[in-house]
């Protein structure tokens, strides 16, 4: 569970005072799906960079589990991160040398795994996102939904608890951002605590509960039922 209390951060652009994030207080529980929409610059990727333990607040308070995540050394967060939160990006980030496979992986080195092991986890997770007939590909040789897929099965390779999301349908078509939110759903209802940052209303329509930045000022709406 993530707890924010009175968290503010403030940048100065041109000689003016913006603020991003405004005294916010929020509560995630475990196993939601939230999405954070507002306009551009309303502080929604300032928001998932504090929650990721990236960005510390100028002010406040910001807990993972009981644990307060600027508290910890920068080596102890890090270590956090790979235990326990998985990223994924509108521009994918991935390794363009590399197969889908060996992008897959890449979390996975520092873990004790064997070679063996790696590989066969990292062909199931394609195979989960549908993509086990182009693990040799290389990014370039995938179409943007498929390599936003990669993305997603090399999220998984840790196992996190949380996956913070930022924009990650924004340079798809309609049908391909489909197929990707509905393997963050599956991901969801798997247990995982899913955040993401969105401005596409289909998108967020994907989550159960929204979380409307303005300004830096920060509202939730009401949880909706799963149907």
């Amino acid at each position: 569970m993530y707890q924010l209390d009175q968290v503010k951060q403030t940048y100065h652009c041109r000689g003016k005072m913006v603020t991003a994030l405004n005294a916010v207080d929020l509560t995630i529980q475990d196993n939601e799906f939230l999405a954070i929409v507002g306009p551009s610059g309303s502080g929604k990727t300032t928001l998932l960079s504090v929650l990721g333990g990236m960005l510390r607040p100028e002010e406040g308070q910001v807990s993972l589990d009981g644990v307060s995540l600027y508290d910890l050394s920068v080596a102890e967060r890090a270590r956090l991160r790979g235990k326990k939160i998985g990223f994924v990006f509108q521009t994918f980030n991935l390794v363009p040398w590399l197969t889908a496979l060996e992008n897959v992986q890449v979390p996975m080195m520092l873990t004790g795994l064997s070679s063996k092991q790696q590989t066969a986890r990292a062909a199931d997770l394609l195979d989960r996102v549908g993509l086990s007939d182009r693990i040799d590909h290389q990014p370039g040789e995938l179409s943007q939904g498929q390599q936003q897929r990669v993305a997603l099965a090399r999220t998984l390779a840790n196992d996190p608890q949380v996956i913070l999301a930022d924009e990650p349908t924004g340079n798809l078509d309609h049908e391909t951002r489909h197929q990707v939110m509905e393997c963050l759903d599956e991901f969801h209802r798997d247990g995982r605590t899913i955040i993401l940052v969105t401005h596409d209303a289909d998108t967020a329509a994907f989550a159960k509960r929204t979380l409307r930045l303005v300004q830096g000022n920060a509202q939730v709406d009401e949880k909706r039922q799963a149907a």
